[in-house]
């Protein structure tokens, strides 16, 4: 494992690779969504960062029973929800069922139409990240699939003591991500301790993102933050993203994609390149059609399972 980071570290020396630095901070905002669910909404608010091509939306959510995200339909995009605490309990209308808890992903490209519901498993808060990526317009009509993986078959790395590295999707440290993406993607989960140091390599032609969760540290060379704050990622052609952690409960996730430079015509859950093809969204999910087969008479087992 130290060969391999210190390989890594004499090419990014050899090369002189451009760093990225923040070119904006901003706050999330708390708000309700779903029925009574909190969240941290990162990007994807009116008040937040609109999008990030390829990115709709990123929330950090902190639920407990009996809020929750009931029954609700999809299209065009994917959805990727990382369990930090907690457990949620999963549901489609095609059959689809599951549990994810502590440390699981769950990647699941709704594309042509998925209905859901998203609810706690217990009483006990459950917390974690949930971003939504787009897809292009040649991806968006596509089956739906998922991709889940435990927390124990996340692939991981620890370049030197006090420096805990998951790789959620891409790579880092020569250890890749089994994940893949219709939207080229990385999605990085990292903790330091204080004092330590990271270079994340980042392809040149992504655009991305720091996504504080704990702690405090410097990013990109140019900015401190603390907790709950989007950092947005400058687009100088840069390769490497340089963090330095100054407390002993940094913890972040960097997030980068290829851009798909289409039009985003968004509304509620269904995401498109046209209005046409958002009312279509509509019409086919109200008449079960075209993705949505059975969809207007599916009620999910678990959507009523905390009403009094």
């Amino acid at each position: 494992m130290s060969s391999t980071t210190t390989t890594t570290t004499a090419t990014a020396t050899a090369t002189a690779p451009i760093a990225r630095y923040i070119t904006q901070s901003v706050s999330s905002r708390v708000r309700m969504d779903g029925v009574g669910a909190k969240v941290y909404r990162a990007i994807g608010g009116i008040l937040s960062l609109r999008n990030l091509d390829p990115f709709l939306m990123l929330n950090e959510f902190d639920v407990q029973a009996p809020g929750g995200f009931p029954d609700h339909p999809q299209r065009g995009f994917e959805t990727v929800t990382y369990m930090l605490d907690g457990e949620f309990l999963h549901e489609d209308f095609k059959g689809h069922k599951g549990r994810i808890g502590p440390g699981d992903l769950q990647w699941m490209s709704a594309a042509k139409g998925i209905v859901h519901a998203e609810i706690p498993a217990s009483n006990s808060k459950a917390h974690g990240l949930q971003l939504w990526v787009n897809l292009s317009k040649k991806d968006k009509m596509s089956e739906p699939n998922y991709q889940e993986f435990p927390s124990e078959q996340i692939k991981q790395v620890s370049p030197e003591e006090g420096i805990t590295i998951k790789v959620i999707a891409g790579e880092s440290y020569g250890v890749q991500s089994p994940v893949m993406t219709r939207t080229p993607t990385m999605f990085i989960d990292v903790k330091l301790k204080k004092g330590k140091k990271i270079e994340q390599i980042i392809p040149e032609n992504y655009a991305g993102f720091i996504y504080t969760i704990a702690g405090t540290a410097v990013y990109g060379g140019n900015k401190y933050s603390d907790s709950r704050n989007t950092l947005v990622l400058s687009n100088n052609g840069g390769t490497v993203v340089p963090v330095e952690s100054t407390s002993d409960d940094c913890h972040f996730v960097v997030i980068a994609g290829k851009p798909i430079n289409e039009p985003i015509v968004q509304h509620g859950p269904f995401v498109m390149n046209t209005q046409q093809e958002i009312y279509q969204a509509f019409m086919d999910y109200q008449q079960g059609r075209n993705g949505f087969e059975g969809a207007p008479e599916w009620t999910s087992s678990i959507r009523d399972r905390w009403s009094s």
